[in-house]
């Protein structure tokens, strides 16, 4: 063995072969990065088309005339009381045909919130709140206590829906409706 053995080769090849190493690591970091960019674009997408697309079918028969009718009904009167249930039932026709065609609500689906994905559940929430506003005496968190109910939903669930409330609503008030 040489006297003085100098490891400076030894430690550039090691070193050369980490940078690779770390480069493939980065290389399937940065392709994972641009999966998740794709992947989270794609549900952008989707939610500005339902934003843009929300309710529609309210303009069109059979919705319309009914919505035209019951939609003032409803504002005067207190969700989930025995008068909010009148005018459900005079709405059945429309609300029938609006479940069927939207997503959104968990009357579409056989099993409830349960056949439901995150875009239906963010485009639930926006709905559920807007309608809070439309009613004098609205409160979104007495409607999540009713909707658990009325919707078989767990604690996990409605927490999550406080939680998208709590983040990106509760700045809104009555007037801004």
């Amino acid at each position: 063995m040489p006297e003085h053995y100098d490891s400076t080769a030894d430690t550039n090849k090691h070193r050369d072969f980490v940078r690779m190493l770390m480069g493939l690591v980065a290389k399937d970091i940065m392709n994972h990065a641009d999966d998740i960019r794709i992947q989270m674009y794609t549900m952008a997408k989707d939610i500005m088309n339902r934003a843009d697309h929300h309710d529609d079918s309210k303009l069109l028969p059979p919705e319309k005339e009914l919505f035209d009718e019951y939609t003032p009904k409803l504002k005067n009167c207190t969700y989930g009381s025995p008068e909010y249930q009148e005018f459900l039932a005079g709405l059945r026709k429309a609300l029938e045909h609006h479940y069927a065609e939207n997503r959104h609500h968990p009357e579409h689906f056989t099993n409830g919130v349960n056949g439901m994905n995150l875009v239906d559940m963010i485009e639930l929430i926006c709905d559920w709140f807007a309608a809070t506003m439309r009613h004098d005496d609205g409160n979104i968190d007495k409607s999540l206590e009713i909707n658990k109910g009325r919707f078989h939903m767990d604690d996990q669930t409605v927490a999550l829906l406080k939680n998208t409330v709590d983040t990106y609503f509760r700045g809104f008030k009555h007037e801004d409706y």
